[in-house]
């Protein structure tokens, strides 16, 4: 193909024709109120699964986004239902902040505050006000915002720690997830603070905002950053010590375009020099992982590799890859999203139920043992994929 153009009129075909449809069509929970929590492998709903605030917040943001950039207003309803169930069912009115998860009839069942999902309901509300210009949205964003300085941002070390106690206590397991280390710091959390972050300063030029953005570029080239392999450290202790020796090559070609991105944001010529030098780097390490057939595998653990190709991975990638070309006008790159999504149209794309499976083997087969919408599989990625490259 080799042609930006052709990729973005298959991609845009590929969210509005198959990706956003399915969503809309299949998670509205009619009865008890914003979307179902888990629709298997299988393509079974399960109607009375918890439901988890990272789904709802990255429902909110890919139906804002894509009623801002086509208006359509069936996407409005999708997203004014994420928003009006995150303010009514997940926001705690008493300590602020987003619960991690609630049962399915919407009471919470975990009201722990993790950094992490703080950001994404940032992100979430703030792409709504960019769609809707709510000024409730405005304010609620920068509340967040606040909420996280306040509540979670290291005075000592920088950064931001993992996670709290409802009442914003430290506690003892701050682990993301089962398979995550439970340390005080991840490169994961801090990348999806300055996501938000990035969005936030699209919407609200204020100099606090500024700095604390400034302060997490540099925490990345300074702290995150391996010097000497270009990958992403994951885990740290509070000092920044880092406390992990795996590599997750879709989080390295993520970063690097999402750095860039907050660098942009900035307008800052010198520093915008800086990150897409250090951003060439990262995504040039993270080809490591790129195989024969176009795909990225997952990561590394020690000397594991973990060879299954997730579909957020292969999105991130294409992404990735694409914002290399547009920085750089190297052929290359634009080659090897191509390939990627070449792969994903052949392997990653359900073709009888619609959206994408979880992740494919290294033989091509698809994971069916994993959600295909659920706590963590949503349209976030492959969305924002297919509106990236649109906006090209």
């Amino acid at each position: 193909m080799t042609d930006p153009i052709q990729l973005k009129s298959a991609l845009q075909k590929e969210l509005l024709q198959n990706i956003l449809p399915y969503w809309m069509q299949k998670m509205p929970d009619n009865r008890n109120g914003g979307f179902y929590g888990r629709i298997d492998g299988n393509e079974v709903i399960h109607l009375k699964a918890n439901k988890g605030a990272i789904l709802n917040a990255r429902l909110l943001w890919t139906f804002a986004a894509a009623y801002r950039m086509f208006r359509n207003p069936e996407y409005l309803k999708m997203a004014e239902r994420a928003y009006r169930y995150l303010c009514d069912i997940f926001l705690d009115k008493t300590y602020g902040g987003v619960y991690w998860e609630v049962d399915y009839l919407g009471n919470p069942v975990n009201t722990k505050k993790q950094t992490y999902a703080q950001g994404f309901a940032l992100y979430g509300i703030s792409e709504f006000y960019r769609a809707t210009g709510s000024t409730e949205a405005l304010e609620l964003a920068v509340s967040f915002f606040r909420l996280i300085e306040k509540h979670a941002c290291d005075p000592l070390y920088g950064g931001y720690l993992e996670a709290f106690s409802r009442d914003w206590n430290l506690i003892e397991d701050m682990r993301l997830s089962s398979k995550d280390a439970n340390e005080k710091k991840s490169m994961n959390t801090h990348l999806h603070i300055l996501e938000p972050y990035t969005n936030l300063y699209r919407i609200w030029r204020d100099p606090e905002l500024e700095a604390a953005q400034r302060k997490l570029i540099r925490i990345f080239t300074d702290n995150i950053l391996n010097a000497e392999t270009s990958h992403l450290n994951l885990f740290f202790d509070e000092q920044w010590n880092p406390k992990s020796t795996g590599i997750s090559f879709g989080h390295d070609i993520e970063a690097a375009w999402l750095l860039n991105e907050a660098a942009e944001i900035l307008e800052d010529p010198s520093l915008q020099r800086i990150v897409q030098s250090v951003s060439f780097k990262i995504v040039d390490a993270a080809l490591q992982g790129l195989q024969p057939d176009g795909s990225m595998i997952y990561e590394t653990r020690g000397s594991h590799y973990d060879m299954e190709r997730h579909w957020w991975v292969q999105a991130e990638t294409v992404v990735g890859l694409f914002h290399a070309f547009r920085n750089s006008g190297n052929q290359r790159y634009l080659a090897k999203a191509e390939a990627c999504w070449r792969y994903i149209y052949e392997r990653m794309i359900d073709r009888v139920n619609g959206e994408w499976f979880w992740s494919v083997d290294s033989n091509g087969i698809p994971n069916r043992e994993e959600d295909k919408a659920g706590f963590w599989k949503c349209p976030y990625h492959n969305a924002r994929m297919c509106m990236e490259i649109n906006l090209y």
